[in-house]
């Protein structure tokens, strides 16, 4: 049997009459009781008991009638649900955020369940190496992260550079309305992740391009476990506008850093050549027209 069959069934069932079910399905009656027969011998049971022009469903027909609704209907729904996927309306996003990620971002993600609400999403945050790496293993669809990387192997959109600032402890120095990297180098150090982040690599060369060996006593991935050594007196650190704004209310001070190239900027990134699906295309574009500058 296939779904027409079972269509055809469905009509003979309801309108238990081979001349109203054959108009109801806009063909002509020998080819409808030719299913009809067809199924019959499939089966190896008869589906209907025939009196005249009436018909009615035998036991056979009645738990068959049950199944083809049950069948017809689920059909519809996954046909409906594929065209819904096709349009971004429903699906399953895997998201990659890097621990430094925008504080807009939860907001930007309420806006577009509220756009769609029948997709859902599985987040992950990590380091931008290992977010760069599951995108090629298509664990992610796509990623935030933090430059410089290597993008040959994706596209992207770039979300735009933010300030750096410096962050210390609340006791210790006086507020400074900038502070330049040579004051930075005399302070202990704690840099964001480790040497996969991008933001590691911007804000040594900073220290390079100016003959200075910044004194590093660590490295944290976790964003708010830094925070907090800061906010303990551990160490100093150097973030970017929007990872700073996450931990305003923490017990730190924070100061813009002086000088030239002294941003750090973060970018959508998803897979070349490979299938991106319409939910990603509209998430990728709403949070490129919410996060750009």
């Amino acid at each position: 049997m296939d779904i027409k069959q079972l269509r055809y069934f469905i009509a003979l069932a309801e309108e238990l009459q081979v001349t109203s079910a054959a108009q109801r399905l806009h063909m002509s009656q020998p080819p409808l009781s030719q299913q009809l027969k067809l199924m019959e011998e499939e089966l190896g049971v008869s589906l209907f008991i025939r009196s005249g022009r009436q018909l009615e469903l035998t036991a056979p027909g009645k738990t068959l009638y049950e199944h083809a609704l049950t069948i017809t209907k689920l059909l519809e729904e996954a046909k409906e649900e594929v065209k819904e996927s096709g349009l971004g309306l429903r699906g399953k996003l895997s998201i990659g955020i890097n621990t430094l990620s925008d504080e807009r971002l939860p907001v930007v993600l309420s806006a577009f369940r509220q756009l769609y609400p029948k997709v859902t999403f599985k987040i992950q945050q990590n380091e931008t190496n290992t977010l760069t790496k599951l995108i090629k293993d298509k664990a992610l669809d796509l990623a935030i992260v933090r430059l410089p990387i290597n993008l040959e192997e994706f596209d992207h959109v770039i979300l735009g550079a933010e300030p750096l600032f410096f962050v210390t402890g609340a006791a210790g120095d006086e507020q400074l309305d900038k502070v330049t990297y040579e004051c930075i180098a005399k302070h202990p150090l704690v840099l964001p992740s480790t040497e996969g982040l991008g933001l590691y690599h911007l804000i040594l060369d900073q220290f390079h391009s100016r003959g200075l060996s910044p004194a590093i006593i660590g490295e944290c991935s976790d964003i708010g476990m830094l925070v907090e050594l800061i906010a303990s007196g551990f160490g100093a650190s150097i973030l970017p506008r929007t990872s700073v704004n996450r931990y305003q209310n923490h017990r730190i001070r924070v100061m813009p850093v002086d000088g030239p190239d002294v941003t750090s900027s973060s970018a959508i990134i998803w897979l070349k050549q490979h299938y991106l699906s319409k939910a990603a295309q509209k998430l990728i574009d709403l949070i490129a027209g919410r996060l750009l500058p």
